[in-house]
């Protein structure tokens, strides 16, 4: 973009320095463009009172994307030139935490074939420190280098050899900060030659001279390229002037919110929407650790595809289609989120303006002004576990600005709790936009560190930062027909891979070659009219006793895990009522609670690869792992195993493994929402009441030690597709019941509630009076015979005497498969299902393959 251009962005007929020129005689000094570059605005700090508000980098003032971007690349062209083409294709670019970090990668996409490094104020665990250094006036003052490649600020040797350093700041106010980078980094690899870029030159005739010493005693050329040039005239005594009007103005604001508090705006908030971008695998999200001209061809390659999701998710927005965009980037995290502003401007198009600007660790005194440059300010907590501890964060500009939408881009370890907390970034800006949209890109962390100076030593990944190769993840309406922000799943998709084939054919391949039961899939049963009908008319006749069931589990959860748990539903059974729970937090209590969906399989264990992810995101004990009902206690036994294995083998220590359940017929946990054995509807039908998700799959051809577990999106059984009904049904009955729950769970938090494996003792008994030998093939409870009917191959079903209507589907489905029903007193559960010992092809042991018959 021309200079002209960006002029036309910039220019306001009230410079936005005026308010506190006025009032402290601070003066902007030098060429024509500074005023339209430049704004002013005050912020408490005890070296500088004063800010310089950039109107093209960005961080505080909403720009188009294009806009920024082209300030930096026109930059990087001019150092090219400087350069000549031979020694700026062996130039390493060097940005500055956390206001160039974007600046820096656009003067690095100028110089086109120069990798970019920038320094970063969030330590990795497993990456050693290359450097570091203080920046003097500022609220967060260690900076630290974290290079992949040992050998990228090297240089490729010392002396004439070594390729020249360009560090970018968005200013160069003294000088300070930048020539003690330079002093440490020559101390440590030596070169002929630096250069400094800024978009703004605005040191004193002292500080100017200082640079030219400098360079002398190091004995390198150090050259300077700036958009433009000039001085900030301070009169004296504007510190102390400068932090008693922000004191003043501050107590002001006080005041006013105070006497406001009491005001509740009745409004709707605005919905959140994720969406999956599909990021490139292997590219960097930032250049944290180093971001290389390839990887910046792959990210080139992706932008477009990306940003047309983006559109699209604009596009299905409710209302009118938004004309008024914001693209807003978190703190380190720029130039991600400004690419997918330029990109997001060419999708759109004249149809609609896009903006683009962080999120920031700086204060600063927000001033309605049109003479002051920052107008606004949303505050929230921070949301990416930083290493200096919680604390406040601030966008500027946004509130009142008029944004039609808002596209919130943060990194996995940024996509906390506390950014989906009632007071978090996502709330906040849903008070002021009419819909955000959220993409969180995965947190990119080197495979290889060297802790020993070795480059290349390999190093285990942190433990609150995720792993390179997992992908974020899987959502709807990509895969499954739950909301996105409903639940995800850590799965990997293999809908378009062959796993069904029919019940008989199936099992007969499991018994013959002794395979597992998860290697492959039962054909989805379809339910006939009459047995669509009953889960309709069962749906209706138990949905308040569900949501009871369903609010009672909550709440004690929330009592004994809060105050924010982490739900990962066991799937897919636990999956519906994992949303449930969630929808419960939200509607009872306003919380956001994340949700995922994990694979375990019996016999197999948990899926460890998404532990891993879990462990990398959240706190694992803030993990509260829920499934649908119990049974005779199996994957309770079998979870706890697992977690006991993952972390003898060095896994994460921390996941609690005890299931919260709705229903726990079998006394087999502690957390529940009843012990009745009653129809939970969901168990009833297969995918179409699970948001169109198959039963996992563990196949070692399909799925690596490194993969998530996988499973199947059935698209094309939409029209069958009850998922949405079942939770609608239920929600709608929460306030109907939130007072009994309340009650009920009081009572339960008082109560002794330890498992008593009361079904465990009863199907051992039934497997012995029937002849089986086998507790596996003995499955008690409503929900579990259905899965009997459903998937295996039954031999008789055993009723408790007078059950009634929560076994109509049972008797249905057995009618249809000719299994007998037999009618029995003295049961612990409604029904029981009964796989037949011998020569069954539905049979499967407790190590999850076929049990052989005699």
């Amino acid at each position: 973009m021309s200079e002209r251009a960006t002029r036309e962005e910039t220019v306001d007929v009230v410079w936005s320095g005026s308010w506190v020129a006025e009032r402290l005689g601070v003066a902007l000094e030098g060429d024509g463009e500074l005023q339209e570059l430049l704004g002013l605005a005050l912020r408490r700090n005890p070296k500088r009172a004063h800010l310089l508000v950039s109107n093209v980098l960005g961080k505080h003032v909403p720009q188009r994307p294009s806009v920024v971007h082209g300030a930096g690349f026109e930059l990087g062209e001019r150092v090219r030139a400087l350069l000549g083409d031979r020694e700026a294709r062996r130039a390493v670019v060097l940005g500055y935490a956390e206001t160039a970090t974007g600046l820096g990668h656009a003067v690095a996409d100028g110089l086109r074939d120069a990798p970019y490094l920038h320094s970063t104020r969030r330590p990795v665990a497993g990456v050693e420190q290359a450097g570091g250094f203080e920046e003097a006036h500022s609220h967060a003052t260690s900076h630290l280098l974290l290079p992949e490649d040992r050998d990228l600020l090297a240089g490729g040797g010392t002396g004439a050899d070594a390729s020249v350093l360009v560090l970018v700041d968005d200013e160069f106010s003294t000088g300070n900060t930048v020539l003690n980078t330079i002093r440490a980094l020559h101390a440590l690899h030596p070169r002929e030659r630096y250069v400094i870029v800024a978009l703004v030159d605005m040191r004193s005739a002292g500080d100017r001279d200082r640079l030219a010493v400098f360079a002398a005693e190091i004995g390198a050329r150090v050259d300077l390229v700036t958009r433009s040039t000039g001085t900030v005239a301070l009169p004296d005594g504007v510190l102390e002037r400068g932090q008693a009007l922000v004191a003043e103005r501050e107590a002001e604001q006080a005041i006013r919110a105070e006497g406001s508090a009491g005001a509740v705006e009745d409004t709707d908030s605005a919905p959140v929407t994720r969406v999956d971008l599909d990021w490139p695998a292997g590219v960097p999200d930032g250049g944290r650790h180093g971001f290389t001209p390839a990887h910046r061809a792959a990210l080139e390659a992706a932008l477009p595809a990306m940003a047309d999701r983006i559109a699209a998710e604009l596009g299905d927005a409710a209302g009118p289609a938004p004309r008024r965009v914001l693209v807003l980037g978190f703190e380190e995290l720029m130039y991600a989120p400004l690419r997918l502003g330029t990109a997001l401007e060419a999708a759109l198009g004249a149809d609609a303006e896009v903006r683009y600007s962080t999120t920031t660790r700086s204060p600063v005194l927000a001033v309605d002004d049109p003479g002051y440059a920052i107008r606004t300010r949303l505050v929230f907590p921070a949301h990416d576990d930083p290493a200096d501890g919680p604390g406040d964060r601030y966008a500027y500009n946004v509130a009142g600005a008029g944004f039609d939408a808002v596209v919130a881009v943060v990194d996995s370890t940024a996509d906390t709790p506390e950014l989906h907390a009632p007071d978090g970034l996502l709330a906040r800006l849903a008070e002021h936009t009419g819909h955000v949209l959220l993409t969180v890109l995965p947190s990119y962390v080197p495979a290889t560190a060297a802790p020993t100076g070795v480059p290349g030593t390999p190093t285990p990944a942190p433990e609150r930062q995720e792993p390179a190769v997992l992908p974020e993840p899987l959502r709807g309406p990509d895969f499954s027909s739950y909301a996105p922000e409903d639940v995800g799943w850590l799965l990997q998709d293999l809908s378009d891979t062959e796993l069904e084939a029919p019940t008989e054919e199936r099992e007969e391949a499991i018994q013959s070659g002794g395979a597992h039961y998860a290697e492959s899939l039962p054909v989805e049963y379809q339910p006939s009219a009459e047995y669509q009908a009953l889960f309709t008319a069962a749906l209706e006749a138990s949905a308040a006793r569900i949501a009871h069931a369903v609010g009672t589990v909550t709440e004690t959860v929330l009592a004994e895990r809060g105050p924010r748990p982490v739900l990962v539903s066991l799937a897919r059974a636990g999956t519906p009522v994992g949303v449930l729970m969630r929808r419960w937090a939200q509607h009872r209590h306003g919380l956001d609670l994340p949700h995922y969906a994990i694979s375990i399989v019996r016999g197999r264990g948990i899926d460890a690869t998404a532990l891993r992810w879990l462990a990398a995101h959240h706190d694992p004990a803030d993990v509260v792992f829920v499934d649908g009902w119990t049974g005779k206690g199996a994957i309770t036994r079998e979870l706890a195993a697992a977690i006991t294995e993952f972390e003898a083998s060095g896994g994460p220590a921390g996941f609690d493994p005890e299931i919260s359940v709705l229903a726990d017929p079998g006394g087999c946990v502690r957390t529940y929402g009843t012990r009745e054995d009653f129809l939970i509807p969901s168990a009833c039908l297969n995918s179409t009441v699970s948001g169109l998700i198959s039963r996992t799959v563990l196949r070692a051809d399909l799925v690596g030690p490194d993969d998530f577990h996988g499973g199947k999106f059935y698209r094309e059984l939409a029209d069958s597709d009850v998922s949405g009904l079942f939770l609608d049904t239920i929600a709608a009955r929460f306030d109907e019941v939130a007072g009994q729950v309340e009650a009920a769970a009081k009572e339960l938090l008082a109560a002794d509630r330890a498992p008593t494996w009361e079904g465990w003792a009863a199907v051992e008994r039934i497997s012995e009076e029937y002849g089986i030998h086998d507790v596996n093939l003995v499955k008690p409870g409503v929900g579990e015979t259905t899965r009997v009917l459903l998937r295996r191959v039954p031999w008789k079903i055993l009723a408790k005497r007078g059950a009634g209507a929560d076994l109509e589907h049972i008797r249905l489905l057995a009618e249809q498969r000719g299994v007998p029903v037999e009618e029995v007193d003295d049961l612990p559960y409604s029904c029981v299902g009964l796989i037949h010992p011998r020569f069954t092809r539905g049979a499967t042991g407790a190590d999850g393959k076929a049990v052989l018959g005699a």
